[in-house]
């Protein structure tokens, strides 16, 4: 599970032998979050979060959003088409 970014004290991860639709798990600070990409003109999706509140996910996805084609090329690299 390579970490493809850090957003202050988070971890973006994308799980080698993960499933499509392309997304990351955002991970840190006592919780956990699923952010679906839309590749690859986004904007990311909030699909699951834990221990976040919905001002973090908000501020999670825009922080994802700015970061997008890359995130894209990382998902593209391990997985292939979105």
């Amino acid at each position: 599970m390579p970490t493809v970014l850090r957003i202050g004290g988070l971890r973006v991860v994308i799980y080698t032998n993960d499933h499509r639709p392309a997304h990351v798990h955002v991970m840190g600070n006592g919780g956990e979050a699923v952010f679906k990409l839309h590749c690859p003109d986004g904007p990311p999706e909030l699909r699951e979060i834990y221990g976040y509140d919905r001002t973090q996910a908000n501020a999670i996805a825009l922080a994802l959003a700015k970061e997008l084609a890359a995130l894209c090329a990382d998902w593209r690299k391990w997985h292939g088409a979105y």
